[in-house]
Protein backbone atom coordinates (compact mmCIF):
# COMPACT_ATOMS: atom_id res chain seq x y z
CA UNK A 1 0.00 0.00 0.00
CA UNK A 2 3.27 2.72 0.00
CA UNK A 3 2.27 3.42 -3.49
CA UNK A 4 -1.11 4.41 -2.45
CA UNK A 5 0.02 6.09 0.70
CA UNK A 6 2.51 8.12 -1.23
CA UNK A 7 -0.22 9.64 -3.09
CA UNK A 8 -2.28 10.57 0.15
CA UNK A 9 1.01 11.91 1.90
CA UNK A 10 1.61 13.97 -1.51
CA UNK A 11 -1.69 16.19 -1.46
CA UNK A 12 -1.68 16.09 2.24
CA UNK A 13 1.80 17.81 2.33
CA UNK A 14 0.89 20.53 -0.90
CA UNK A 15 -1.93 21.48 1.27
CA UNK A 16 0.01 21.42 4.63
CA UNK A 17 2.87 23.68 3.04
CA UNK A 18 0.20 26.25 2.11
CA UNK A 19 -1.70 26.09 5.70
CA UNK A 20 0.65 25.24 7.74
CA UNK A 21 -1.86 23.32 9.83
CA UNK A 22 -1.88 19.18 9.39
CA UNK A 23 -5.75 19.10 10.65
CA UNK A 24 -6.62 22.16 8.73
CA UNK A 25 -5.13 20.01 5.98
CA UNK A 26 -6.70 16.68 6.32
CA UNK A 27 -10.65 18.89 6.78
CA UNK A 28 -8.99 20.74 2.69
CA UNK A 29 -8.66 17.61 1.74
CA UNK A 30 -11.94 16.32 2.49
CA UNK A 31 -13.50 19.27 1.31
CA UNK A 32 -11.72 18.92 -2.09
CA UNK A 33 -12.72 14.91 -2.05
CA UNK A 34 -16.27 15.87 -1.36
CA UNK A 35 -16.32 18.58 -4.46
CA UNK A 36 -14.76 15.48 -6.72
CA UNK A 37 -17.71 13.44 -5.61
CA UNK A 38 -20.38 16.16 -6.52
CA UNK A 39 -21.55 15.10 -9.07
CA UNK A 40 -21.85 11.63 -8.17
CA UNK A 41 -23.54 12.80 -5.41
CA UNK A 42 -25.95 14.22 -8.67
CA UNK A 43 -26.15 11.37 -9.86
CA UNK A 44 -27.47 9.71 -6.78
CA UNK A 45 -30.19 12.53 -6.10
CA UNK A 46 -31.43 11.60 -9.80
CA UNK A 47 -31.20 7.52 -9.15
CA UNK A 48 -33.34 8.25 -5.65
CA UNK A 49 -36.03 10.52 -7.81
CA UNK A 50 -35.99 7.35 -10.50
CA UNK A 51 -36.35 5.13 -7.87
CA UNK A 52 -39.36 6.81 -6.65
CA UNK A 53 -40.89 6.58 -10.46
CA UNK A 54 -40.46 3.28 -10.41
CA UNK A 55 -42.64 2.52 -7.20
CA UNK A 56 -45.75 2.74 -8.93
CA UNK A 57 -44.62 -0.40 -11.62
CA UNK A 58 -43.27 -2.56 -8.99
CA UNK A 59 -46.23 -2.39 -6.87
CA UNK A 60 -48.34 -3.18 -9.67
CA UNK A 61 -45.29 -6.32 -10.58
CA UNK A 62 -46.54 -7.09 -6.71
CA UNK A 63 -50.15 -7.49 -6.97
CA UNK A 64 -50.00 -8.85 -10.15
CA UNK A 65 -47.21 -11.96 -8.93
CA UNK A 66 -48.66 -11.89 -5.02
CA UNK A 67 -47.61 -14.98 -3.51
CA UNK A 68 -44.59 -15.61 -5.95
CA UNK A 69 -41.45 -13.78 -4.44
CA UNK A 70 -39.37 -15.30 -6.92
CA UNK A 71 -41.45 -14.48 -9.89
CA UNK A 72 -41.21 -10.89 -8.44
CA UNK A 73 -37.59 -11.02 -7.76
CA UNK A 74 -37.39 -11.97 -11.27
CA UNK A 75 -39.68 -9.57 -12.97
CA UNK A 76 -38.63 -6.58 -10.69
CA UNK A 77 -35.16 -6.77 -11.95
CA UNK A 78 -36.17 -7.26 -15.66
CA UNK A 79 -37.96 -3.82 -15.21
CA UNK A 80 -34.55 -1.83 -13.67
CA UNK A 81 -32.65 -3.87 -16.81
CA UNK A 82 -35.18 -2.18 -19.23
CA UNK A 83 -35.30 1.20 -17.22
CA UNK A 84 -31.48 0.94 -17.16
CA UNK A 85 -31.62 1.89 -13.86
CA UNK A 86 -29.83 0.29 -10.66
CA UNK A 87 -30.86 0.95 -6.97
CA UNK A 88 -27.23 0.70 -6.02
CA UNK A 89 -26.81 4.56 -7.60
CA UNK A 90 -28.60 5.70 -4.80
CA UNK A 91 -27.85 3.87 -1.98
CA UNK A 92 -24.49 2.33 -0.82
CA UNK A 93 -21.41 3.12 -3.69
CA UNK A 94 -21.12 6.52 -2.82
CA UNK A 95 -20.42 5.40 0.56
CA UNK A 96 -18.22 2.32 -0.73
CA UNK A 97 -16.31 4.94 -2.72
CA UNK A 98 -14.66 6.91 0.27
CA UNK A 99 -13.19 3.24 1.42
CA UNK A 100 -9.84 4.43 -0.55
CA UNK A 101 -9.81 8.03 0.85
CA UNK A 102 -9.82 6.17 4.75
CA UNK A 103 -7.06 3.96 3.68
CA UNK A 104 -4.96 6.25 1.83
CA UNK A 105 -5.26 8.43 5.10
CA UNK A 106 -4.48 5.04 7.72
CA UNK A 107 -1.15 4.75 6.53
CA UNK A 108 -0.85 8.69 5.94
CA UNK A 109 -2.25 9.34 9.94
CA UNK A 110 0.05 6.61 10.63
CA UNK A 111 2.93 7.19 9.30
CA UNK A 112 3.31 11.12 8.76
CA UNK A 113 6.84 11.67 8.92
CA UNK A 114 7.27 8.63 6.07
CA UNK A 115 4.67 9.51 3.75
CA UNK A 116 3.74 14.17 4.77
CA UNK A 117 7.11 15.43 5.75
CA UNK A 118 9.36 12.35 3.60
CA UNK A 119 11.41 11.47 6.22
CA UNK A 120 13.85 9.05 4.18
CA UNK A 121 13.25 5.58 5.84
CA UNK A 122 16.40 4.90 7.51
CA UNK A 123 16.20 7.93 9.65
CA UNK A 124 12.69 7.06 10.78
CA UNK A 125 13.94 3.78 11.55
CA UNK A 126 17.43 5.15 13.63
CA UNK A 127 14.81 7.15 15.33
CA UNK A 128 12.56 4.41 16.42
CA UNK A 129 15.30 1.75 17.12
CA UNK A 130 16.58 4.85 19.70
CA UNK A 131 14.31 4.46 21.91
CA UNK A 132 13.18 0.61 21.96
CA UNK A 133 10.47 1.86 24.70
CA UNK A 134 8.38 3.93 22.21
CA UNK A 135 6.25 0.74 21.21
CA UNK A 136 5.52 0.52 24.48
CA UNK A 137 4.78 4.10 25.39
CA UNK A 138 2.31 3.90 22.46
CA UNK A 139 0.44 1.27 23.21
CA UNK A 140 0.29 2.92 26.98
CA UNK A 141 -0.55 5.92 25.99
CA UNK A 142 -3.18 5.33 22.92
CA UNK A 143 -0.68 7.03 20.89
CA UNK A 144 1.01 5.87 17.55
CA UNK A 145 4.77 5.34 17.28
CA UNK A 146 5.33 8.26 15.04
CA UNK A 147 3.49 10.57 17.26
CA UNK A 148 5.20 9.44 19.99
CA UNK A 149 8.97 10.35 18.04
CA UNK A 150 7.39 13.65 17.03
CA UNK A 151 6.25 14.76 20.49
CA UNK A 152 10.02 13.54 22.24
CA UNK A 153 11.95 14.63 19.14
CA UNK A 154 14.08 16.91 21.10
CA UNK A 155 15.25 13.52 23.11
CA UNK A 156 16.86 12.61 19.79
CA UNK A 157 19.32 14.93 19.05
CA UNK A 158 22.31 13.47 17.53
CA UNK A 159 20.22 10.81 16.04
CA UNK A 160 19.69 12.39 13.26
CA UNK A 161 20.59 15.46 11.76
CA UNK A 162 19.81 18.72 12.74
CA UNK A 163 18.28 19.30 10.21
CA UNK A 164 15.68 16.53 10.25
CA UNK A 165 14.96 17.41 13.53
CA UNK A 166 14.24 20.91 12.86
CA UNK A 167 11.97 19.30 10.34
CA UNK A 168 10.19 17.55 12.77
CA UNK A 169 10.03 20.29 15.33
CA UNK A 170 8.27 22.22 12.95
CA UNK A 171 5.90 19.66 12.10
CA UNK A 172 2.27 20.87 13.83
CA UNK A 173 0.18 17.04 13.63
CA UNK A 174 -2.48 19.12 15.75
CA UNK A 175 -6.21 20.28 15.11
CA UNK A 176 -7.48 22.04 18.11
CA UNK A 177 -5.34 20.90 20.73
CA UNK A 178 -5.48 16.99 19.63
CA UNK A 179 -2.74 15.28 18.64
CA UNK A 180 -3.46 13.45 15.74
CA UNK A 181 -1.91 10.15 16.03
CA UNK A 182 -3.93 10.06 19.64
CA UNK A 183 -6.18 7.46 19.30
CA UNK A 184 -9.54 7.27 21.70
CA UNK A 185 -10.44 4.89 24.24
CA UNK A 186 -13.59 3.22 24.93
CA UNK A 187 -12.77 1.98 27.87
CA UNK A 188 -11.46 5.13 29.04
CA UNK A 189 -13.55 8.45 28.82
CA UNK A 190 -11.47 11.98 28.35
CA UNK A 191 -11.89 14.76 26.29
CA UNK A 192 -11.00 12.43 22.96
CA UNK A 193 -14.27 11.01 23.23
CA UNK A 194 -15.46 14.48 21.58
CA UNK A 195 -14.49 13.32 17.71
CA UNK A 196 -16.14 9.85 17.54
CA UNK A 197 -19.34 11.80 19.11
CA UNK A 198 -18.77 14.65 16.87
CA UNK A 199 -18.26 12.15 13.98
CA UNK A 200 -21.70 10.33 15.12
CA UNK A 201 -23.64 13.64 15.07
CA UNK A 202 -23.03 14.87 12.33
CA UNK A 203 -23.75 11.52 11.07
CA UNK A 204 -27.03 11.11 12.52
CA UNK A 205 -28.02 14.94 11.38
CA UNK A 206 -27.89 13.90 7.47
CA UNK A 207 -29.40 10.96 8.21
CA UNK A 208 -32.31 12.18 10.09
CA UNK A 209 -32.65 15.35 7.19
CA UNK A 210 -32.37 12.70 4.50
CA UNK A 211 -35.39 10.49 6.46
CA UNK A 212 -37.78 13.03 6.88
CA UNK A 213 -37.00 14.55 3.31
CA UNK A 214 -37.96 10.60 1.89
CA UNK A 215 -41.00 10.93 3.66
CA UNK A 216 -41.78 13.89 2.13
CA UNK A 217 -41.12 12.81 -1.31
CA UNK A 218 -42.02 8.91 -1.08
CA UNK A 219 -43.88 7.91 2.24
CA UNK A 220 -43.94 4.53 1.65
CA UNK A 221 -40.28 4.57 1.21
CA UNK A 222 -39.86 5.98 4.20
CA UNK A 223 -41.67 3.15 6.02
CA UNK A 224 -38.95 0.43 4.75
CA UNK A 225 -36.78 -0.69 7.29
CA UNK A 226 -33.80 -0.60 5.60
CA UNK A 227 -34.21 2.89 5.91
CA UNK A 228 -34.83 2.98 9.40
CA UNK A 229 -31.60 0.53 9.78
CA UNK A 230 -29.58 3.06 7.61
CA UNK A 231 -30.69 6.44 9.26
CA UNK A 232 -29.59 4.92 13.13
CA UNK A 233 -27.22 2.10 11.82
CA UNK A 234 -24.64 4.57 10.15
CA UNK A 235 -24.55 7.49 12.64
CA UNK A 236 -23.96 4.18 15.39
CA UNK A 237 -21.22 2.89 12.82
CA UNK A 238 -19.75 6.18 12.81
CA UNK A 239 -19.24 6.21 16.34
CA UNK A 240 -17.88 2.56 16.40
CA UNK A 241 -15.26 3.28 13.78
CA UNK A 242 -14.08 6.77 14.93
CA UNK A 243 -12.74 4.58 18.05
CA UNK A 244 -10.97 2.35 16.17
CA UNK A 245 -8.16 4.59 14.15
CA UNK A 246 -6.24 7.95 15.96
CA UNK A 247 -8.13 10.89 16.10
CA UNK A 248 -7.03 12.21 12.31
CA UNK A 249 -9.05 9.65 11.12
CA UNK A 250 -12.09 10.72 13.04
CA UNK A 251 -11.50 14.73 12.15
CA UNK A 252 -11.79 13.31 8.17
CA UNK A 253 -14.90 11.31 8.81
CA UNK A 254 -16.65 13.99 11.30
CA UNK A 255 -15.64 17.41 8.23
CA UNK A 256 -17.05 14.38 5.44
CA UNK A 257 -20.37 13.96 7.33
CA UNK A 258 -20.83 17.64 7.48
CA UNK A 259 -19.92 18.30 4.31
CA UNK A 260 -22.20 15.64 3.24
CA UNK A 261 -24.92 16.92 4.80
CA UNK A 262 -24.41 20.34 3.74
CA UNK A 263 -24.18 19.28 -0.11
CA UNK A 264 -27.25 17.03 0.73
CA UNK A 265 -29.30 20.20 2.07
CA UNK A 266 -27.70 22.02 -1.17
CA UNK A 267 -28.96 19.59 -3.33
CA UNK A 268 -32.63 19.92 -2.30
CA UNK A 269 -32.85 22.64 -3.70
CA UNK A 270 -30.91 22.70 -6.80
CA UNK A 271 -32.10 19.07 -7.69
CA UNK A 272 -35.19 19.02 -5.65
CA UNK A 273 -36.65 15.21 -6.13
CA UNK A 274 -39.97 16.49 -6.66
CA UNK A 275 -38.73 18.71 -9.48
CA UNK A 276 -36.65 16.00 -10.87
CA UNK A 277 -39.32 13.61 -10.65
CA UNK A 278 -41.39 15.55 -12.22
CA UNK A 279 -38.79 16.38 -15.00
CA UNK A 280 -38.90 12.33 -15.32
CA UNK A 281 -42.20 12.32 -16.27
CA UNK A 282 -42.24 14.14 -18.83
CA UNK A 283 -38.54 12.69 -20.33
CA UNK A 284 -40.80 9.60 -20.48
CA UNK A 285 -44.04 11.06 -21.79
CA UNK A 286 -41.95 12.85 -24.69
CA UNK A 287 -40.31 9.37 -25.28
CA UNK A 288 -43.65 7.23 -25.87
CA UNK A 289 -45.14 9.98 -27.56
CA UNK A 290 -41.41 9.77 -29.95
CA UNK A 291 -41.82 5.82 -29.70
CA UNK A 292 -45.92 5.65 -30.71
CA UNK A 293 -45.21 8.75 -33.63
CA UNK A 294 -42.24 6.43 -34.84
CA UNK A 295 -45.13 3.55 -34.95
CA UNK A 296 -47.45 5.18 -36.86
CA UNK A 297 -45.16 6.32 -39.50
CA UNK A 298 -44.12 2.91 -39.96
CA UNK A 299 -47.44 1.66 -40.93
CA UNK A 300 -48.22 4.58 -42.87
CA UNK A 301 -45.36 3.68 -44.91
CA UNK A 302 -46.22 0.11 -44.71
CA UNK A 303 -49.49 0.46 -46.12
CA UNK A 304 -47.98 2.64 -48.72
Amino acid sequence: MSYFYSIFGFVLREIYQAVNNYGLSLIIFTFIARLLMFPMSVSQQKGTAKTQRMQTKIRKIQAQFAGDQKKIQEETQNLYAREGHSPMSSGCLPLLLQLPIIYGLIGVIYKPLTYVLQIPDIDVEALTSAAPDLLEIAKNTSRTIQLVVIENIEKFSGVVSAETISKIQNFDFSFLGFQLGQIPSMSHINRLWAIPIASAVSSLASSLFMFFKQRQTSPEMAKNPAMGCMTFGMPLFSLYFTFQFPIGIGIYWTASNLFAFLQTVLLNFTHNPKRMLAKILVEETIQRRSREDNLKRAAQLKNK
